[in-house]
C-alpha cells in the first residue's frame, strides 16, 4: 500500500499536468510599422494578402489575412525604434516560387540567399528553395518552396 499512493499521487498529479498544458495554434504576427499606408500597400501588392477588419477598432492599425484565421496586424502607433536582424522573419511557403520570385522582380524588389548575395535563391539541403527580402519597415520575409 505504502508503494501504491506515490504512484497513484504521480499518476493523477500527471493527469492534471496534462490538462493544464497549453494546446496553442497561431493567431497573428504583429509588426510595428513607420508609415501604414506604405506597408498596408506593399503586403497587399507584393503578398497578395487580404485587408480584414480591424477589430480593435482603434485608429493607426490595419489588419491582413493570410487564410485559415492567421493574420498579420500593422501597428504605427508605437514610436520606439525597433531593432531588426535576419534571423526575426516571417517565413511563407508557396507552391508558386519561381513566379513569385519573378513578381519580386518586376517590382524591382531585392532579394537574396541567407548570406545575403543579391538576387540569389537557395537551396537547402533538403531540396527546399528559399529566399529573402525586406518590407518597407526593413522587417526580413524568407519564401520557401516547401509544398511544392
Amino acid at each position: 500500500m505504502k508503494t501504491i499512493l506515490p504512484l497513484l499521487f504521480l499518476f493523477f498529479f500527471g493527469i492534471i499536468q496534462a490538462q493544464q498544458t497549453p494546446n496553442f495554434t497561431f493567431n497573428h504576427l504583429a509588426l510595428s510599422v513607420k508609415n501604414l499606408d506604405e506597408s498596408a500597400i506593399f503586403y497587399k501588392e507584393v503578398l497578395g494578402l487580404q485587408e480584414i477588419t480591424n477589430k480593435t477598432k482603434i485608429e493607426g492599425i490595419r489588419w491582413f489575412s493570410f487564410g485559415e484565421g492567421k493574420e498579420l496586424h500593422l501597428v504605427s502607433i508605437i514610436k520606439e525604434p525597433v531593432t531588426i536582424n535576419k534571423a526575426v522573419h516571417l517565413a511563407l511557403s508557396t507552391q508558386n516560387f519561381e513566379a513569385f520570385v519573378k513578381t519580386l522582380e518586376a517590382k524591382k524588389i531585392p532579394y537574396s540567399d541567407w548570406p545575403g548575395t543579391p538576387n540569389k535563391v537557395s537551396l537547402r539541403a533538403d531540396g527546399i528553395k528559399q529566399m529573402y527580402f525586406q518590407d518597407p519597415n526593413g522587417y526580413w520575409i524568407e519564401v520557401n518552396s516547401v509544398g511544392q
